[in-house]
């Protein structure tokens, strides 16, 4: 079966998904983890993609990427590829590829599809049990939503804006989410979604997006189509 085109839609948020070959760790050390990120700035500030989250596992990466333009978002991604492997590579004394095979994306509605995606990213660590606390996740977006670290990397688009009219307002709604946490479904629904390249939002969302392109936003259902009813 042919494989899906990615979908890219300039001034929206993609759930990116990167994941290690044949499920192998893409970090050995937190050196490999700063040099990512310092990759990850590198490619996407002159391509004019916004990082709204992030986080870091031993075998797989989790973005939130919100491009000014379609392309930019692939430019960036296929930069940061090579940039981090090559560093990788030579670092470790190692060649060929890292990645299983190419990027996923999942186009996020803005409002609260946006946050889910976000607290599925804050709250992957824990989800994992890799740590007890998010204040103990130094690998995540967490520590800076929550105002406890500052990161240049991040954008604060206007669904982070809206929930508070202060920093401490905002951080503080975060944390209540954050301990609400996302249930067992939704996280499943997330993840399953960036790594298939599916749409992310409600019925209205996915109907506009379905005027834009050629391409299935939601996957299709097992088995064989419903015969039509007899006239």
């Amino acid at each position: 079966m042919a494989r899906l085109p990615r979908l890219a839609v300039p001034g929206l948020a993609h759930l990116v998904t990167l994941a290690g070959h044949n499920q192998q760790p893409v970090f050995v050390d937190d050196e490999d983890r700063r040099a990512f990120l310092a990759a990850l700035r590198e490619a996407a500030v002159p391509r004019r993609v916004a990082v709204l989250g992030w986080a870091l596992a031993d075998a797989h990466v989790h973005l939130l990427l919100r491009p000014e333009a379609a392309a930019d978002l692939s430019g960036a991604m296929q930069a940061l590829g090579r940039r981090y492997v090559a560093g990788f590579n030579h670092r470790h004394g190692r060649s060929g590829t890292l990645w299983a095979g190419r990027y996923r994306a999942a186009v996020v509605q803005p409002g609260e599809p946006l946050l889910e995606a976000m607290l599925f990213l804050d709250t992957h660590a824990l989800r994992a049990g890799s740590v007890a606390a998010p204040e103990d996740d130094v690998w995540s977006s967490v520590r800076a939503h929550l105002g406890l670290a500052r990161d240049a990397l991040l954008t604060e688009g206007p669904d982070w804006w809206a929930l508070g009219n202060t920093p401490f307002e905002r951080e503080a709604a975060w944390r209540r989410r954050i301990d609400e946490g996302l249930s067992l479904a939704r996280a499943v629904a997330l993840g399953t979604a960036s790594r298939g390249g599916w749409a992310l939002g409600d019925a209205a969302f996915l109907a506009a997006l379905a005027e834009q392109g050629d391409r299935p936003l939601q996957p299709r259902r097992r088995g064989r189509p419903a015969r039509p009813p007899v006239p």
